[in-house]
């Protein structure tokens, strides 16, 4: 049954918009009249969604996107209503009616129009990769080639939810630092563009020998008042030319090679993208999707273009009839750890959930490593917000007691 989108009126002359199911055109206005609002356009939705410009399309994404936890929570429904017994279309119709998102509503739309022509469910997933990624579909198809589709939906929802947990507890652990930083860069930037030079004004009409911090600080005043906006320009065409770089393949690899290189953070990185590794690899393998299938997933959402080489290599070695972890313990960028629990885990046929351990391994890490460090890095920006403010201010009482000891 066709989809389709109107806009009308309620009898207060609030206006409505939606989604609704039915056979033509004036069917669909008939059954809008009779819910008592008034249609004032009605047209059909596509299953198949338009190309929109990449420019549009990235400014429409800042308004109007899926959250995470939006699409676990419908993932869980719809596993609930699988395994309740009802069929697909009864469940897609019950999720679009509770549907509060828009885009979401109106995906989940083409989604069971999709499924009445005869369409997978993966399938007519597949025709939304904003909104599904590729394991997401991948789960899907291998739940509908083994019958198991609300087993591995559940699967799904439980892996969204505890991927999206543990960015929320990074996020908050990195929150303060980051507002901090802003915070205390905007304030020093207003301190010597605008406040210190009405200060030091005084000094120069004075006409006297100033000391050298009070001269630097006059002089990096007078720059930033002057020009502020020449400093910014730079700031951003530099940031420019580095995301320029980094999309080249050169400068990814640069890019990859210091994340995982960098002190501190090389460290965080490493164990982020293990901890990916490992809850992405097992829950496909759970899900029923083949070994040689899920790599080349995983490949894709290590977020490091030198790791994704490394599990390359391995999907060769793979095909060639070598074990996983072989290729693996080469690469110099998986830890010993993890490829002798891989090891372990092919030996003994616990693979999955060897991979799973992995990951709540690097995940727990990944947590203490990013606290620890935003448990450092607050005093660090204490101190330094503490230090430039104390030469600002040392800088403008040192001619102050010049001139009380010449007065006396």
């Amino acid at each position: 049954m066709p989809v389709y989108e109107y806009k009308a009126l309620k009898q207060s002359g609030k206006n409505v918009k939606g989604i609704i199911d039915a056979d033509s055109v004036l069917t669909a206005r008939q059954a809008l009249r009779g819910s008592g609002v008034f249609p004032v356009e009605v047209k059909e939705t596509s299953s198949t969604p338009k190309e929109t410009p990449s420019y549009l399309n990235s400014v429409a994404t800042l308004f109007k996107r899926v959250k995470p936890g939006e699409l676990s929570a419908v993932t869980r429904q719809l596993a609930t209503l699988l395994g309740a017994g009802l069929t697909l279309v009864e469940a897609l119709s019950a999720l679009i009616s509770q549907a509060t998102n828009p885009l979401l509503k109106k995906s989940m739309a083409q989604i069971k129009e999709s499924v009445n022509q005869g369409n997978s469910l993966a399938s007519s997933l597949s025709q939304h990769p904003k909104i599904f990624s590729q394991i997401y579909i991948n789960m899907v198809r291998a739940g509908e080639a083994s019958g198991s589709l609300d087993l591995v939906l559940e699967r799904l929802a439980e892996y969204s939810e505890h991927q999206e947990a543990l960015r929320g507890r990074i996020r908050a652990a990195l929150a303060y630092p980051i507002v901090m930083f802003v915070i205390g860069t905007v304030i020093l930037f207003l301190l010597m563009a605008f406040i210190v030079p009405n200060i030091t004004r005084v000094f120069s009409e004075m006409g006297q020998a100033l000391p050298l911090p009070t001269i630097v600080l006059i002089g990096a005043s007078n720059f930033l008042k002057s020009y502020w906006w020449i400093v910014l320009c730079c700031l951003g065409v530099c940031v420019l030319l580095v995301k320029r770089f980094t999309k080249s393949q050169k400068g990814l690899h640069i890019k990859d090679k210091i994340k995982l290189r960098m002190p501190v953070f090389g460290s965080i990185n490493t164990k982020m993208a293990m901890a990916r590794f490992g809850r992405t690899l097992g829950s496909l393998l759970q899900s029923g999707v083949p070994l040689l299938s899920s790599l080349q997933i995983v490949r894709n959402i290590v977020n490091n273009g030198l790791i994704a080489v490394a599990i390359d290599d391995a999907i060769v070695q793979l095909e060639e009839g070598e074990s996983l972890a072989a290729p693996l313990s080469r690469s110099p960028w998986f830890p010993p750890i993890v490829v002798q629990m891989i090891s372990v885990g092919e030996k003994s046929g616990e693979l999955q959930n060897m991979l799973d351990k992995i990951a709540e391994i690097y995940e727990r890490e990944t947590e203490s490593k990013v606290t620890a460090l935003t448990s450092m890095l607050e005093p660090i920006m204490i101190l330094a917000m503490g230090l430039a403010v104390g030469f600002i201010v040392v800088s403008i009482l040192f001619p102050i007691f010049e001139m009380n000891q010449m007065i006396r």
